[in-house]
C-alpha cells in the first residue's frame, strides 16, 4: 500500500477534479502492474495497472490507495474493471466520500465475491487526499499559505527590494510546491507590484497550474507578463461586480478567464471565492501573497497549511512585513497551526504547518 500511496502522489496537482490515486498489482508476490491516474484524471489508477498486468490481474491482489469508483463518467467504474479482471482481493485505504461512490464501489467488489480489506494506511491517504477530501465534503479547495521571509519576518526592505531574500534551493522548492497543486493564488496588490508569471519552471514537462488573481476592480497590468501569456495557460481572474466594463473586454480579449465574486464589506468575499474554486473542480491551492491578501485568507480562517522559508538574515522593523494587519489584541485570537514539517533547504529552513483542527 506504501506503493500505491507513492504512486498516487506523482499526481498531485495534475489530476483534478479526480483524486490522484495509486494502484499496485500483486500476483504470487510479484509486482505485476501498477498505475496512478494520468495527467488530466483519465485513465484512471486501476485501469493503468490491470492493463499492465493483462491476464496475470487474475487471482492477484489489487492495492488501491482510494475507494475505485463507482459511477459511470467518461469511462466505466473502475470497481466493474476490477470485477472483470477476475481480481481475487482489492486492498484500499479509504472509502470515497464522494456521493457518486461512497462505499457502492466496496459493495460491486463484495457483491462479486472478491475479498475486500480497507482502512490500511488510512492515515497517510487522508493527508494526501486532503485537497479531494475537502472539495467533497465542505466545497472549496485545500488552501496553503506560502510566505519567505527574513529571520524577523520581513519579506522586503523598506525600499522594497526583495530579490532574493531566500536562496536558489528554496526557490526550486516552492517551483516544486507549485507543481503538487491545482491552481497558484494572488492577490491584486501581488500583480500589480510583480506582474509575476505564476508557473511552474525548471521541473521540465509539468501540467502548469491555473493561475489565479483575486482582484476587486480588475485593475492589472494590461501590457505586462500576464496578458502577454493569458492564452499560454489557464488564468482566472476572479472580480467584484464594480470591475468595468472596459477592463473586462481588454482581459476577455487577452484569453483570461473572468470569474465575478460577491463583494462583502468592501472586499471580496473569500469564501465565497473558495467555493467557486471548488465548484469549478479544484482542489488545492497555492497561495502566494501579497501581505494584506493574506492576511485577509487567515481572518477568514480558509489557510489550512502555512509553509514558510525563512533566510537567515534580519531586515528590521522597517522592513516590510510578511502578513498585512490581523487586528489580534489576544493571543487567544490569534490562527494556531501545528507544526507537522521542519528542514533545511540550502542555507535557509522551511517550516509546514497545519491548521488545528476545531474541538
Amino acid at each position: 500500500m506504501a506503493h500505491a500511496l507513492a504512486l498516487g502522489r506523482r499526481g498531485l496537482g495534475q489530476v483534478w477534479p479526480n483524486p490522484a490515486v495509486g494502484c499496485v498489482i500483486v500476483s504470487q508476490g510479484r509486482i505485476v502492474g501498477r498505475g496512478s491516474t494520468q495527467p488530466g484524471g483519465r485513465p484512471h489508477a486501476e485501469a493503468v495497472a490491470l492493463e499492465q498486468a493483462g491476464p496475470r490481474a487474475r487471482g492477484a491482489t489489487a492495492y488501491v490507495s482510494l475507494e475505485p469508483c463507482a459511477h459511470h463518467g467518461r469511462t466505466p467504474p473502475c470497481a466493474d474493471a476490477l470485477v472483470a479482471s477476475g481480481i481475487a482481493r482489492v486492498v484500499t485505504s479509504m472509502e470515497d466520500p464522494d456521493p457518486r461512490v461512497a462505499g457502492r464501489g466496496h459493495r460491486i467488489l463484495r457483491d462479486a465475491g472478491i475479498e475486500v480489506t480497507t482502512g490500511i494506511c488510512a492515515a497517510e491517504a487522508r493527508r494526501d487526499q486532503a485537497g479531494f477530501l475537502q472539495r467533497i465534503m465542505q466545497g472549496r479547495p485545500m488552501l496553503t499559505l506560502k510566505l519567505a521571509t527574513s529571520f524577523d519576518g520581513r519579506i522586503a526592505t523598506a525600499s522594497g527590494e526583495s530579490r532574493w531574500i531566500t536562496g536558489p534551493d528554496a526557490r526550486r522548492a516552492v517551483h516544486a510546491m507549485r507543481a503538487r497543486h491545482d491552481g497558484i493564488l494572488v492577490g491584486g496588490g501581488t500583480a500589480r507590484a510583480d506582474d509575476p508569471e505564476l508557473t511552474v519552471r525548471g521541473l521540465g514537462p509539468v501540467c502548469q497550474p491555473v493561475r489565479l488573481i483575486a482582484s476587486r476592480k480588475l485593475d492589472l497590468p494590461e501590457a505586462g507578463r500576464l496578458a502577454s501569456s493569458a492564452r499560454q495557460g489557464k488564468l482566472w481572474l476572479c472580480h467584484g461586480p464594480e470591475a468595468t466594463e472596459r477592463r473586462r473586454a481588454h482581459w476577455r480579449e487577452a484569453g483570461a478567464r473572468l470569474i465575478e465574486i460577491p463583494v462583502r464589506h468592501g472586499q471580496l468575499d473569500l469564501t465565497a471565492l473558495l467555493a467557486v474554486l471548488g465548484a469549478e473542480g479544484l482542489t488545492r491551492i497555492f497561495c502566494e501573497g501579497g501581505g494584506t491578501f493574506a492576511a485577509s485568507l487567515l481572518q477568514a480562517d480558509l489557510v489550512d497549511r502555512l509553509a514558510g522559508f525563512t533566510a537567515g538574515l534580519a531586515l528590521g522593523a522597517e522592513g516590510r512585513p510578511g502578513l498585512g494587519a490581523l487586528g489580534i489584541d489576544r493571543l487567544v485570537a490569534a490562527p494556531r497551526f501545528e507544526l507537522d514539517e521542519t528542514r533545511a533547504v540550502g542555507g535557509d529552513v522551511l517550516h509546514v504547518w497545519r491548521r488545528v483542527p476545531t474541538a
